[in-house]
This record gives C-alpha cells, structure tokens and sequence, in this order.
C-alpha cells in the first residue's frame, strides 16, 4: 500500500433520506492523474467534499498517505497536504498575487498581535518560483485579483494550490468558465504537474480534456462509482455510455 496516496472504502453520504453518495471504493498512487466524471448530481462532487472535510461522512474509510484520516475539517486535510481548487476559487478580490497565495498562510517579520507586519519580501519570492514551478505566467503580481481575467484568477488558484500541496492536488472542473486560450494555459499547467510527479483528481465534463490529461477514468452515477477505466483501455463513447446508464454496474479495472 505504499505507493497509495488515497483510498476510500465504503465512502458514504447521506442528506436525510437521499443518499448522494453510496459505497465509493477508490484508490490513488502515486504521480496519477485520475478524473472523476459523471452527470451533474452523480456524487462527484460530494464525495470531494468527504475526502476534504469540508463535509463528514455518513460512514465508510479514508486512508491518506498510509494512515487511517478522520479529518475534522478543511484545514486539518490541508495541513495534511491535500489542496484543492474549488470551482469559487476563493481569491480575495482586493489583494495581489502574493497575498492571494498566502492567504490564512501569511509570513510574519513580527508578530505584534493585529498590528503584525507581514514578510512581504519573501512571500512574493516565493511566488515568483510558485509560478516558475508551475508554468502560470502572471505579466504583473502586484495587480488585484479584480483586474485580472478569468484564466489569470483560476491560474493564480492552481499555483497556490500546486505551492502548498506537499501529496495531492484536487481540481474541481478547472477550466468549465474558460475561452479556448485559457483553458490551454491551466491544461499546461496541468501537465507540468504530471511531469514533477504530482498525484491528482480532477473533476470535468470536458470528454476531450479528460482523455489528454489523465491516467485513468472512474465515472460516478447517481451516487455510486459505475466505471473505473485506464485511459487506454476505453473511448469516449464508452464513458458517455456509463454516465447516462446504457451500460451499468461496477467495472472495476483490471490487476
């Protein structure tokens, strides 16, 4: 189980009597790139939120980077090193990049209580090889998020959450509100984080995108994992056959 960044066993969710998500068996190594597909309300979503903790789940297993988790919230799964980006992005609109990229992680030079003065200089530093690492071009870093378009915001969002992931980044329909330039801009990047290794979900409709991108393919259908796929073992039609339920029950990939 070494190699294993993420498991879940039995992962469920139920709001009242709807069970949105249901027995969710799911397994990441280490350098994957996997998407997470489905129609909306199959459970992709929220079975991202058990995984972060942003919600607790009604029952089943989590084991992240070979331990047991049972996350009290967010920011216990982050400090654990899983980031995500969201599909709000949750950027400040008034700050910068640096500030954006360390928000709630601020450097101090001294910490005075609410009059501390912040390590400027060294958070835009480390923004600047943030960005370098990730492939982002950002012209100007100093410019407010609100002046920025949307394919800088979102890239601004994946370089602090590339920055800070220490084990797994999670992206949650990056590019859905995007022209065709941008999209290209977080796709590269996606791919420069395949090339340093790092292990990741990504949630999208974007059929194309999907089969550039990833390793392999688990589709989601009112709740439960109906396909887990290699990439090439598989076509698009054949996953559109899952999501709508021409084709059903479990598929699970092949040793």
């Amino acid at each position: 189980m070494s190699d294993i960044v993420l498991k879940t066993e039995n992962l469920t969710k139920y709001y009242g009597g709807v069970h949105a998500l249901e027995g969710a068996n799911f397994e990441l190594r280490k350098g994957e790139h996997v998407a997470i597909m489905g129609d909306n309300g199959a459970g992709k979503s929220t079975f991202v939120r058990q995984i972060t903790a942003v919600e607790q789940r009604t029952s089943g297993k989590i084991w992240f980077d070979g331990k047991e988790v049972n996350f009290a919230g967010p920011i216990a799964a982050r400090e654990a090193g899983i980031e995500t980006v969201f599909q709000n992005l949750a950027l400040a609109d008034d700050l910068d990049v640096p500030s954006n990229l360390f928000l709630g992680r601020e450097k101090v030079l001294f910490n005075l209580g609410p009059f501390s003065i912040l390590d400027r200089k060294f958070m835009r530093k480390a923004t600047e090889a943030a960005l370098i690492r990730t492939a982002v071009k950002i012209p100007n870093l100093s410019n407010t998020i609100r002046h920025m378009s949307g394919g800088q915001r979102q890239c601004v969002a994946i370089a602090r959450t590339a920055t800070f992931a220490s084990k797994l980044i999670i992206m949650d329909e990056p590019t859905a509100a995007l022209g065709v330039q941008e999209t290209m801009q977080v796709e590269n990047i996606i791919r420069t984080l395949k090339a340093n290794g790092e292990p990741l979900i990504l949630i999208s409709h974007n059929m194309r995108q999907v089969f550039d991108l990833v390793d392999r393919i688990v589709v989601f259908r009112r709740g439960r994992i109906v396909a887990n796929l290699r990439k090439q073992d598989t076509d698009g039609n054949d996953i559109v056959s899952y999501i709508t339920g021409a084709k059903t029950g479990e598929a699970e990939l092949a040793a």
